[in-house]
């Protein structure tokens, strides 16, 4: 193999320098080009980005493409609360509340309602372009008999939005819509005749509520994984599994339907944070804190808090990107976060409640 070893090639003429092969640029990856002492002008071929780039005297930039950096996000809307039963000794039943919508774009983990994974959200690291970022609570929790669960608030980062977890229905009402659907009630006279149907789950975020009736029971919530009931008689439906944080963890889980009719078993709430339903002599549980776990479901009078429905459980939002590519701004007024962590080569940080702007330089 020859080498030719020189300072400087130049031509003879005004034409220009002409190489009939490919040129093979050196390669390097992040961190050995970050090792380098650079000047502007120096061009190399990234292996870790897959990218030739250039250094314009104070930073490496990509050749060609916008210049924007992918964050993966992990982004789950509050869940929905749980119905209340009715006023009456062995009568009917509030439904689970449904989970927070789920949003996933990390590595090639399913999205809400098993789907695919989404794109990553590109962002542009100028240190001056804002993205929001709010995380929304569960919804609300409701007293009195035969009244109906709320929706939980909608979570986002820029233009990724996760709507809220439907709210489980009353004694006598369907399921909310939702991310997840809320579980239907049941009233008194309800034998095996859905009467009253579950909320739909939003297409790509979460999972429908159960529509098949159970006598004096209300629906289990719908999950991001799976519909309410799937698990077993007015159980919450499981939520999905993610490791954007470097572990893996089950959020968005559907509450458990109500148990009417002093009957003695408690639906039990959904994988990942859904809360359990009431039954006789044992009160509802709520949705568990930023998983957007959907809230249990309230029993009849004498079963329980058969009159006190519980909030959903608040949502979250997680991103990630590569910690070469970008440095998230120090200034993240309104917003609770656990600060800045790292897994490998990959930076992330973990929302756990507020709404404000960030950016990215």
């Amino acid at each position: 193999m020859s080498e030719l070893k020189t300072n400087k090639i130049s031509t003879n003429d005004q034409n220009n320098v002409a190489i009939d092969n490919a040129l093979g640029l050196k390669s390097y990856t992040t961190a050995q080009r970050d090792a380098l002492t650079s000047v502007a002008g120096d061009v190399i071929y990234n292996t870790t980005t897959s990218k030739a780039e250039y250094y314009d005297g104070s930073a490496w930039q990509q050749t060609g493409g916008d210049g924007l950096v992918p964050i993966q996000y992990l982004v789950i809307a509050g869940g929905g609360s749980g119905g209340t039963g009715e006023a009456v000794s062995a009568g009917g039943a509030g439904g689970g509340g449904g989970a927070g919508g789920y949003r996933n774009s990390y590595a090639s983990e399913t999205s809400g309602g098993n789907t695919s994974t989404e794109q990553p959200f590109r962002i542009n690291p100028d240190g001056s372009t804002t993205y929001t970022v709010t995380v929304g609570g569960g919804g609300a929790g409701v007293t009195g008999y035969d009244v109906n669960g709320n929706i939980g608030n909608n979570s986002e980062f820029g233009t990724i939005l996760s709507f809220g977890g439907g709210g489980g229905g009353a004694g006598a009402s369907t399921g909310g819509p939702g991310g997840s659907g809320g579980g239907r009630g049941a009233d008194t006279a309800q034998q095996v005749t859905p009467m009253y149907l579950g909320g739909l789950g939003v297409p790509g975020q979460g999972s429908d509520a159960s529509q098949t009736a159970v006598y004096r029971k209300g629906g289990g919530g719908g999950g991001a994984s799976e519909a309410g009931n799937t698990d077993g008689d007015v159980e919450g439906g499981d939520g999905l599994s993610s490791s954007i944080t470097g572990s893996a963890i089950t959020r968005a889980g559907g509450g458990g339907g109500g148990t009417g009719a002093n009957v003695d078993t408690q639906a039990v709430g959904g994988d990942g944070g859904g809360g359990n339903g009431g039954s006789r002599g044992v009160s509802a549980t709520a949705g568990t804190v930023n998983t957007g776990g959907g809230a249990g479901g309230c029993g009849s009078a004498g079963s329980g808090n058969g009159n006190v429905g519980l909030a959903g459980g608040s949502g979250i939002v997680i991103l990630r990107w590569a910690t070469a590519d970008a440095t998230i701004g120090a200034t993240r007024t309104g917003l609770t976060d656990g600060g800045v962590q790292t897994d490998g080569s990959d930076s992330y940080i973990v929302f756990t409640g507020g709404t404000g702007t960030i950016t990215f330089s």
